[in-house]
């Protein structure tokens, strides 16, 4: 599954997505220990449904899954506590929903929010490459992963193969990449100074991002 597919046909007002993120990670962290956090962080799993966020929310339940067992498996190991495990569950899964409006939006709407409330360029800029490093970075994974198998290098468990066949070969990817990564922002002409620019497709606000 890319990127792409993950994007919603109507996501909300990026800014008003961000602080949304915000909100759902800093309440579902702070209210953990009370059980009606499970009620609440079950409605906003809801209410992204309702909204056309269901590509991201499909996606982050095999993540979310995996998460919650492993912290919830820790904390039972160390505390075998009842109300320590339900925290830990809590705030797996507080941070895998506030990453959902994120994966619905697309760098180039949320790069367009920013340039509108004339945040500075270099903020913009970097969120931008941030938010578009992010798909690059799994896909290249994906691709070493895949060579590795091709060429039947061995066990990702054994220390010597993932120095040589995997370590190795991401550096010098993550190295081309920034390098294209740089030579894209130039030619693009893209500047972190104040000179005046254009947004060629206005991200509009509307009711139902208030609601």
């Amino acid at each position: 599954m890319t990127a792409h597919s993950l994007h919603a046909k109507h996501p909300v007002y990026p800014v008003f997505g961000l602080l949304g993120s915000l909100l759902i990670f800093a309440f579902g962290l702070v209210s953990a220990k009370q059980t009606e956090c499970v009620w609440f962080l079950l409605g906003v799993y809801v209410w992204f449904l309702l909204f056309g966020y269901w590509r991201a929310c499909l996606a982050v339940i095999p993540v979310g899954a995996i998460a919650v067992a492993i912290f919830a498996g820790v904390t039972y190991g160390i505390t075998r506590d009842t109300g320590e495990i339900v925290a830990a569950v809590n705030r797996s899964a507080a941070i895998c929903l506030g990453v959902v409006p994120g994966l619905s939006m697309s760098a180039v709407m949320f790069t367009r929010n920013l340039s509108q409330l004339k945040v500075p360029r270099g903020i913009t800029l970097g969120m931008m490459i941030v938010m578009s490093f992010i798909p690059i970075l799994a896909r290249e994974i994906k691709q070493i992963r895949e060579a590795m198998r091709t060429r039947g290098a061995g066990s990702m468990f054994n220390p010597k193969v993932i120095y040589r066949s995997f370590l190795v070969p991401f550096v010098a990817r993550l190295i081309n990449i920034s390098e294209t990564l740089a030579l894209s922002v130039e030619t693009r002409g893209f500047d972190t100074g104040k000179q005046p620019y254009t947004i060629y497709k206005r991200v509009s606000l509307g009711v139902r991002d208030f609601i």
